[in-house]
């Protein structure tokens, strides 16, 4: 049975927010003002139909927005969203009680994901390939997605008929895309054991479709090129699965700011360093000592700056710095330093920091809350913030990325 609500403010993820006598209850596709009927189940509901719509209402870029998961802000009018994304990062701080220089929100433009994770399923009528739907297990088979780049969306047909020949099982699996220089890199996960036979096939349809490589379950089928990624003037051959930043352009602005700021710096730690997108930078004018977990990435780090020119020394060390964080001691080696953690932070990592000498950090993150914590670590332990500038590069989803510029002045010893 639908009810009517009036919806009062947007929540974190993107969803209208209703006021009920038991609590808060979560509306998607809804925004602050509107009056709509939905259908509740606890403390969620879905739209039915919006009775009264708030001036902020445009229509949505793509077809499947509702349906789809993988956006949840397409019919926000721009200018409203961008403000809504920026004060997310700026409500954060100021749960820690940290006021500063808070920069306007780097825009993201349509058509510009470079990876992509899309669910694939098959059924009786043919194979799905799509995002799931909102809170659902549901696989939506999309035709279009204004998000991600052209190179991607052009491919969809042939991704569907990839994902047909090497499912072996009945469940849904994984299928992360990613345009690189080389071509598509496809990394499949869970999709089922390949026969012999079922190999052959896909590596020959990989081959006919100028696709750079595809892997199963971080194993390599078929590789005709290897997948390049450019990290400034470094060409870095990247593993299958990769961590990359979502948009290019995005990823060359935060390493804009982090150079910027450590510019002064001889020698720099690169924490959480990835397959080199700010360390490869950094080593134009410093030496650099990249700290990563990932076996993979920290080897293709190093292959891609062993064959560039014009780096300055570049040292790697395999590292989990959730469990063994460079102490502070490890830490005054260096007079800049760059962390950029998953999304639950670097706390541990962060009590150390503060602790050290280093003069200039940057702290980059896609979690504001996690980031307002480990800030505030910071802050306690003799940094002064210098500036927060947030960047979008998740369009129309409630993500958001920052990046934290920070100082201290280094004792004397």
């Amino acid at each position: 049975m639908s009810v009517r609500f009036t919806i009062r403010k947007l929540g974190s993820q993107g969803d209208g927010i209703a006021e009920t006598e038991s609590g808060d209850l979560f509306i998607p596709f809804t925004l602050p003002g509107e009056i709509v009927t939905a259908a509740r189940e606890r403390d969620r509901a879905t739209l039915m139909a919006v009775l009264e719509a708030s001036p902020l209402r445009v229509e949505p870029a793509c077809r499947h927005f509702t349906e789809c998961g993988g956006c949840a802000l397409q019919h926000f009018e721009i200018g409203a969203y961008r403000r809504w994304k920026r004060e997310k990062v700026v409500h954060a701080l100021k749960g820690k009680g940290i006021e500063c220089e808070n920069g306007e929100l780097v825009t993201c433009a349509p058509q510009s994901r470079r990876r992509v994770v899309l669910a694939a399923r098959r059924t009786d009528t043919g194979m799905l390939l799509g995002f799931n739907r909102h809170l659902s297990p549901e696989i939506i088979s999309i035709s279009e997605c204004p998000i991600s780049l052209p190179e991607i969306v052009a491919a969809l047909g042939q991704l569907r008929a990839l994902a047909e020949l090497i499912c072996a099982t009945t469940k849904s699996f994984r299928m992360a895309v990613t345009v690189t220089g080389s071509g598509l890199d496809i990394a499949v996960h869970e999709s089922g054991k390949l026969g012999e036979h079922q190999r052959h096939i896909a590596s020959n349809f990989v081959i006919a479709q100028g696709f750079a490589r595809l892997s199963i379950d971080d194993e390599i089928v078929i590789e005709p090129r290897k997948p390049v990624v450019m990290f400034g003037s470094v060409a870095v051959a990247v593993p299958p699965g990769a961590f990359l930043q979502a948009t290019e352009a995005a990823e060359r602005t935060m390493a804009e700011i982090v150079g910027g700021h450590l510019k002064r710096a001889k020698k720099v730690a690169d924490l959480f360093a990835g397959c080199g997108s700010f360390a490869l930078r950094l080593a134009a004018r410093s030496e650099v000592h990249a700290v990563e977990g990932d076996a993979a990435a920290l080897s293709a780090l190093d292959r891609g700056s062993r064959f560039a020119t014009g780096l300055k020394r570049v040292t790697g060390e395999r590292r989990d710095l959730f469990r063994r964080p460079l102490t502070f001691k490890e830490l005054n080696a260096f007079d800049g330093l760059v962390f950029d953690p998953p999304r639950a932070g670097a706390e541990d990592q962060s009590k150390q920091i503060a602790r050290s000498d280093v003069p200039y950090i940057a702290a980059v993150s896609c979690n504001p809350v996690t980031l307002a914590r480990d800030l505030r670590i910071l802050i306690d332990g003799g940094y002064t913030l210098n500036s927060v500038t947030p960047i979008d590069q998740f369009l129309w989803s409630p993500h958001v990325e920052a990046v934290a510029l920070l100082e201290k002045p280094r004792r004397k010893r």
